[in-house]
């Protein structure tokens, strides 16, 4: 009876992970997401500021917002604006009053007008995404508060399949940032046409002849042409006081980018908790019935398999929308953004543009840098290396890879035999 036992015991685990809309309990081991210590870029300026290595100041324009951002690295050019009343301080946000987003490779900064908080949203290698709030009174004495019930209602609910994570939506708004249900709303990534994606964000850059959905309201804005279609705006002073703002920007390629990089963020968080739920389980079973602690079955295996291989796809942008024509943004964001490297010896980046056909000029995500990346399971990161490696070296050209071109794939392993240094060993065989 042994066997038939274990096997339904695994089949039942399995079935649990991957049925659609099955709760998960992200405060179950391993995962523990409202009682494990945070490790991330806000809990190591947390220990900055208690050690008076740094310190927050407050301005009466924007509170701590300014001070933050230095603190953090997080550019000024990076800003961009909502419009839609789709966040935590929905009260505070319209159309005149947009809510500004800052953002760098870890960490996203919400800041409303005259808003009681501002929002964080922050990657962490075992938690996912971490959410946050300073308070934008000067009397607190410590502003930085870690959020966890109120803010996954939405960051961690079905539409992040259960796991803590961000929302990039496109919808349509009224004139006072209420969103048209009628009309839907639509998740937004890299793999979204063109035409489908800002609605209810504030967009300057352009475009050409290419439409999107951002700059209007349903029903036409009551001081602007009727033809007006919101393409190609690259001055905001129409739709409200930009002076408000640290900046006048709401810049089109930056919005590509943390679209890109937000759904990059919940992949590598979905494999990672879904590798250490199943791996968890393994133990429990391995121990259920005497078996070696190191065994596992061929269901744990595809179970990690399965995680992976969204990560491995959004990676190579697979399914990416094509530009149409070329794009621009209007705050310099393109060029800091492609500044920060690392480069190769040749000066090539993963981080440089293309623009004209697509977004990146190499088709691999420099997401792979970051910590959520590197600190993967050792059993996911080894599989998304394996399969990396399979796709770009030709051994797998399946359908999902069709768009790599062989000269793409040889680049981007020549940047990375050079700028990633945990490379598994035959990555650098010839």
């Amino acid at each position: 009876m042994k066997f038939p036992l274990r096997s339904l015991l695994c089949g039942l685990f399995l079935l649990a992970t991957i049925t659609p809309g099955f709760a998960v309990d992200l405060d179950r081991a391993p995962i523990e997401y409202s009682t494990a210590e945070p490790d991330n870029a806000i809990t190591s300026l947390m220990k900055r500021l208690r050690a008076e290595k740094a310190s927050l100041q407050y301005d009466d324009e924007h509170g701590y917002l300014r001070s933050l951002l230095k603190n953090l690295d997080v550019p000024l050019s990076s800003q961009v604006l909502v419009y839609s009343r789709t966040s935590l301080q929905r009260q505070r946000i319209g159309p005149k009053r947009p809510r500004a987003i800052y953002f760098n490779d870890e960490v996203s900064i919400g800041f409303c007008q005259r808003g009681d908080v501002l929002e964080i949203a922050v990657a962490d290698p075992k938690l996912g995404t971490v959410f946050y709030t300073v308070s934008q009174n000067p009397g607190k004495q410590n502003p930085l508060t870690r959020q966890t019930e109120t803010c996954l209602l939405c960051h961690g609910s079905s539409a992040n399949q259960g796991f803590p994570g961000h929302l990039m939506r496109s919808v349509s708004v009224d004139q006072t940032g209420e969103m048209v249900l009628s009309r839907g709303t639509k998740r937004v990534d890299h793999t979204t046409p063109f035409e489908e994606r800002w609605g209810g964000w504030y967009v300057t850059g352009t475009s050409g002849k290419q439409t999107h959905l951002g700059n209007q309201v349903v029903g036409g804005w009551s001081d602007t042409a009727k033809d007006f279609t919101g393409v190609n705006v690259v001055n905001l002073k129409t739709f409200f006081t930009v002076a408000d703002y640290l900046t006048p920007h709401s810049d089109l390629v930056a919005l590509m980018v943390l679209e890109h990089q937000c759904e990059a963020h919940n992949r590598l968080t979905r494999a990672s908790m879904q590798t250490r739920l199943a791996l968890a389980e393994q133990a429990e079973l391995n121990k259920a019935f005497g078996s070696p602690a190191n065994e596992r079955t061929e269901g744990i295996t595809r179970r990690i398999n399965w995680a992976c291989e969204p990560v491995v796809q959004y990676l190579l942008f697979s399914e990416e929308a094509p530009l149409k024509e070329a794009v621009a943004g209007t705050s310099g964001f393109a060029k800091e953004f492609t500044a920060r490297g690392p480069f190769d010896s040749n000066g090539r980046t993963l981080r440089e543009f293309d623009l004209k056909s697509r977004m990146f000029r190499y088709p691999m995500s420099y997401v792979v840098y970051s910590r959520l990346f590197d600190e993967l399971p050792p059993e996911a990161k080894e599989r998304v290396y394996r399969r990396l490696w399979e796709v770009l070296t030709g051994r797998d050209s399946s359908k999902a890879f069709a768009h790599l071109e062989p000269e793409d794939c040889k680049a981007v392993m020549e940047i990375l035999g050079e700028t990633k240094k945990d490379l598994p060993t035959y990555w650098r065989k010839k």
